[in-house]
């Protein structure tokens, strides 16, 4: 088994807000990594263990995306996710879903069994009921805590995502969200647009990004952080690089990535941003509150 080996998620980047469970969001993050590395550890690739860590993040009420996700200004959920293979740079992502609780599942079923890159709304629901993905109703995906958020008016624009390195050296990002608190319907941010909330080349990197989707999109975040890692700079400066990048568009986020080298990376602007890692040195995990 290659020692490249390695897992990276993110739980969502923001604010310090008085009812954070910082403890949870490190445990939901730990065990979703964990969840990939085991695939990764039998032989699986980067791929699958992106999904199968972003699936564990999704089924967290503690995370923006899947149950527990932001609410639009109508009360309602509308998903969006993405996924990407460095192998083959094959893409698939969804937006505006609003009645499957894996939403980086069916972006997987878009890259695979269709040829298009992105669905959306209707069609993307369409085309996971003939995948024969599980329908439920939207308010399955809806919190308590998710209501009071848009009573209050308290912004949320977290997101989850993971990056990985397979024993081959292939690499793959994942990136899931319910996107902003009290958003307009049909509204869709970073997540789910490839170059900009998820990129993945085995040429460069592997990234996912968290923040404010809006600028991130303006920057195409992830691809340029992945261009850096390209260039020759080591993955916390191309992470730290790239999020500076965002001052120019007005914005705060966070991103995680990791190389066909096994190298774990990331940075934030924001005060906090959930993550934790599993590679061929260990686990190792964190919450934190130092920016870049």
């Amino acid at each position: 088994m290659s020692s490249k080996l390695a897992i990276l998620v993110h739980g969502g980047a923001g604010p310090h807000r008085a009812d954070d469970d910082a403890e949870a969001a490190k445990r939901g993050c730990l065990l979703a990594a964990r969840a990939g590395h085991s695939v990764l550890s039998r032989g699986g690739s980067a791929l699958d263990a992106v999904e199968a860590a972003t699936r564990v993040l999704e089924d967290d009420p503690v995370f923006n995306a899947g149950i527990g996700s932001a609410l639009t200004r109508d009360g309602r959920a509308e998903l969006d996710a993405s996924v990407m293979d460095g192998a083959t740079l094959s893409a698939g992502s969804v937006a505006c879903v609003s009645c499957f609780q894996n939403p980086i599942t069916l972006a997987r079923l878009v890259m695979e069994r269709t040829a298009h890159v992105m669905l959306v709304g209707a069609g993307a629901e369409a085309f996971g009921r003939e995948q024969g993905l599980r329908v439920i109703a939207n308010d399955v995906l809806v919190t308590e805590k998710a209501r009071l958020d848009l009573a209050r008016h308290h912004r949320s624009n977290g997101t989850v995502g993971a990056v990985a390195v397979d024993a081959l050296g292939h690499v793959a990002a994942a990136t899931s969200t319910g996107g902003t608190t009290g958003k307009l319907p049909g509204r869709v941010g970073d997540s789910p647009l490839i170059g900009c909330g998820t990129y993945a080349d085995d040429s460069s990197a592997a990234v996912s990004c968290t923040g404010l989707g809006e600028a991130i999109i303006r920057v195409t975040l992830a691809r340029h952080a992945a261009d850096l890692v390209g260039g020759g700079l080591d993955g916390f400066e191309a992470a730290r690089q790239a999020v500076r990048a965002l001052e120019r568009a007005r914005g705060e986020a966070g991103l995680i990535l990791v190389t066909p080298r096994g190298q774990v990376a990331w940075a934030f602007s924001t005060e906090r941003m959930a993550r934790a890692w599993v590679d061929s040195r260990g686990e190792g995990s964190g919450f934190g509150a130092d920016g870049v």
